[in-house]
């Protein structure tokens, strides 16, 4: 009888524990944790000229928690250039300037350790400095800033990654139009797009002097996804067990092929839906001889992500996921641009699928028109193509440019 009061004891008091570790570790992922990121900020090209260029960035450290003290004991930012030319001739120096509320900036730009409260925020400014020749070959900068968290959660080293175009092709420009069964195309040419750019406008500055009632508007999907700034440098991604372990199922060519890829997609629907839809796929291929289950199951971001050297520099060193709402971006060109419009995934293979349309584009016909993939898959930086259908277009291919407002279109 004594025994089973102490055995019955020890087992509540065991329950107990249990209980109470596992309120603990629960209060525990509730927490934010050293939750403080810095954001893109704004880019300006303040000084323009042959022999220097000046491009300042503000950007902002966020303190996302309400009450946690965060603090940033070092940050320090570096730049690469990218230039249709050798860079033997030109030289570049990065500086960073704290711009926090409280205290002023030392003269000698040291990054003095800071505390930014809950909730707060402060700021900083990057300098990029660009002097020597040849500056119209340069096309755009790639700037990186390094910076620790300290906290709840230790020392946590972080970075921010930033485009920023230095070469804007002339707008309106006569380009060349190509000929297709079912209509006719004008791949477009635009600066390297960042996400700093909004969809909406790059239509109105890029393609709308080029286009006409009737035309239809294609954007890829890859470009669209940097827009919205839904790339990843694979150093800021951590992979786990499920990604270590299923990536090694997958083609080698795949952007699932990686554990980094792998676990971008398991970040994105969660490592309990990427396991459910790998023994989804293996059974319905086993018994059904069904391929591309996996897909099926794992949601439309499987088929999108793109793995590095999926698209052109610097983005050939991220991971790029695919668009997020690309329905309302399309719906937003329509009305403000006036412009039906869709977004697509076209490869080198003539495969072309499309994420989003305008009410009434006829899949089949962007489907013939993109076969032969327009936009090109290398660095022509063209991630727009303009579509007219035959039933429209006119006699002469060259009286096809013209201007948006001239042909009906909203101009803003």
């Amino acid at each position: 009888m004594v025994l089973k009061i102490i055995v019955g004891i020890g087992l509540g008091v065991g329950a107990l524990l249990v209980a109470a570790m596992g309120a603990f570790e629960w209060q525990y992922r509730r927490r934010s944790g050293n939750a403080l990121h810095l954001t893109n900020g704004t880019w300006e090209l303040e000084t323009h000229t042959p022999w220097h260029y000046r491009l300042v960035g503000e950007m902002e450290l966020v303190n996302q928690t309400r009450s946690l003290e965060i603090m940033v004991p070092e940050l320090q930012a570096k730049t690469k250039l990218f230039s249709q030319q050798s860079l033997a001739g030109v030289q570049w120096h990065t500086r960073v300037i704290p711009a926090h509320p409280d205290v002023s900036a030392r003269a000698d730009d040291y990054w003095f350790a800071y505390i930014v409260k809950g909730a707060k925020t402060t700021g900083l400014k990057v300098i990029v400095e660009i002097q020597g020749s040849p500056h119209s070959a340069l096309q755009s900068a790639w700037i990186w800033v390094d910076y620790v968290t300290y906290g709840p959660q230790g020392r946590i080293p972080k970075t921010r990654h930033v485009v920023v175009p230095l070469q804007f092709p002339k707008v309106g420009q006569a380009l060349l139009w190509r000929r297709s069964e079912p209509a006719e195309i004008l791949p477009i040419p635009t600066h390297l797009l960042t996400a700093q750019d909004d969809p909406v406008a790059i239509v109105h500055r890029y393609v709308a002097p080029h286009a006409q009632p009737g035309d239809v508007g294609t954007i890829g999907e890859t470009p669209l996804a940097i827009m919205q700034g839904r790339f990843r440098h694979p150093s800021e991604i951590k992979p786990g067990w499920v990604a270590r372990r299923l990536c090694y199922f997958f083609m080698p060519l795949s952007s699932l092929a990686t554990a980094c890829g792998m676990q971008a997609l398991v970040d994105i629907v969660g490592s309990m839906r990427v396991l459910f839809a790998f023994g989804g796929g293996a059974l319905a291929r086993w018994l059904f001889r069904h391929r591309g289950g996996f897909y099926q199951l794992a949601g439309e971001q499987a088929r999108l992500i793109d793995d590095v050297t999926g698209t052109l520099p610097p983005y050939d060193q991220f991971i790029v996921l695919g668009p997020e709402q690309p329905q309302q971006v399309v719906a937003r060109i329509q009305q403000e641009v006036g412009l039906a419009c869709a977004i697509v995934d076209v490869n080198d293979l003539k495969a072309v699928k499309v994420l989003a349309a305008s009410e009434g584009l006829s899949t089949e016909f962007l489907t013939e028109a993109l076969r032969l993939n327009p936009a090109g898959n290398a660095d022509e930086q063209t991630p727009i193509v303009l579509l007219r259908p035959k039933s429209t277009a006119p006699a002469s291919v060259h009286a096809l440019v013209g201007s948006a407002s001239e042909n009906g279109l909203v101009q803003k």
